[in-house]
């Protein structure tokens, strides 16, 4: 049947839904890159919070989103931005999420990695002082190393604030590679994901950052797995990869550019720890197995299609992307609910989950396609669209 869905002018549009789904077909481990994908919290519908009270997990379902991961060969990156951390999930919340996770990842086999940041230290005015910031790194990181989960160094809201120069994150980053038991991955999230982090690395200059992001890495190339570079920049990220230490990895964080990335060129590739892989879960993984086999042109053909759903989510303002992450969650079936911490279901607006579940069904990603028109049709009705 014909949904009626409005559009940004204030319009309703016709559009006939899809009748089939995309049936990915299971496969061995992927064999050219590493992939993970920064799953998203599952909020408890029924606890009585505000959006300013800690947040309310339901941890069947965010679990058993992980294992719907780890079945299509993805790695998940755990308790990153996805998961809200700093938009609803505190620290508290995300260190009992990376406990739970990597437990989980153990009993199923599944690889996992978990953000290490410094969100205990809540005065984002003063940020702290420097032994502060440490001691907030080292107490997350030493979590994640007891959960058995690699770690992922973030940008530190509370560093942005107080670092007074490169000279700064050259001291905090070494000590904290010093002291870490295995390589890990270093993120650079760029402020269109969180304001906050404006001027990250000691300068706004983006050229001058990165000079202090590979000196970091140079000092310490033992300790540096790879690193994540969310910056929405092609052609930084690749200038960028192609001065990195040997055997240090580059992982895609770029929402709007990750096809042409991933898939690389004579002098190298990315790999990839992305948002959108969320919701491109089973189609991502189709085709990195089609790019394993070395045809990067049916790896481009599987995945530049969803490249227009991608940017549709990541458009600005950039940080809440994480609404349309979820929704889609809701419409898949792999919640009961679109419901999220803090709220922030309410960071979207009709227009934009409406083109969101449009662009989404044309790619054939619901399991079950009436199930999500239902959804939808109930969404459209709330809002007082009953055509």
């Amino acid at each position: 049947m014909t949904l009626h869905l409005p559009d940004s002018q204030g319009g309703l549009r016709a559009y006939e839904p899809r009748a089939e789904p995309f049936a990915p077909t299971p496969g061995s481990p992927f064999t050219s890159r590493t992939v993970f994908s920064a799953a998203h919290v599952v909020a408890d519908p029924f606890a009585d919070t505000s959006p300013d009270s800690p947040a309310a997990v339901d941890w069947d379902a965010t679990l058993a989103f992980r294992r719907h991961l780890w079945a299509h060969g993805l790695g998940v990156a755990e308790a990153m931005d996805t998961a809200q951390r700093g938009m609803g999930l505190d620290w508290a919340g995300a260190a009992e999420l990376i406990r739970r996770s990597a437990a989980e990842a153990r009993a199923v086999g599944g690889r996992i990695a978990c953000g290490v940041g410094t969100d205990q230290i809540t005065d984002r005015a003063t940020g702290g002082s420097l032994a502060g910031i440490r001691t907030a790194y080292e107490e997350q990181l030493a979590v994640v190393e007891e959960s058995g989960a690699q770690a992922i160094l973030m940008a530190s809201r509370a560093l942005a604030a107080t670092a007074r120069g490169p000279e700064d994150y050259l001291e905090v980053y070494g000590h904290l590679l010093r002291q870490a038991a295995d390589p890990v991955i270093l993120h650079w999230l760029g402020p269109m994901f969180d304001p906050a982090l404006e001027g990250y690395w000691g300068s706004a200059d983006l050229d001058a950052a990165t000079d202090t992001f590979l000196e970091v890495i140079a000092a310490h190339p033992d300790k540096v797995d790879g690193v994540k570079i969310s910056l929405l920049d092609a052609q930084r990220e690749i200038d960028l990869r192609r001065r990195l230490p040997q055997g240090v990895r580059c992982y895609t964080g770029d929402d709007f550019n990750y096809p042409e990335l991933i898939a690389g060129d004579e002098q190298g590739h990315s790999h990839a720890l992305l948002g959108i892989f969320d919701p491109l879960g089973p189609p991502a993984a189709e085709a990195v197995r089609v790019l394993d086999t070395g045809d990067v042109t049916g790896f481009r053909a599987l995945l530049d299609p969803t490249v227009e759903l991608s940017r549709h989510l990541f458009q600005a303002p950039t940080r809440f992307y994480k609404t349309g992450v979820v929704f889609l969650a809701w419409l898949a079936g792999h919640q009961s609910h679109f419901t999220m911490v803090g709220g922030l279901q309410s960071a979207r607006s009709l227009p934009h989950l409406a083109r969101a579940y449009e662009l989404a069904d044309g790619l054939g990603l619901f399991p079950d396609p009436k199930l999500a028109e239902e959804r939808m049709r109930n969404l459209l009705s709330l809002y007082g669209v009953n055509r």
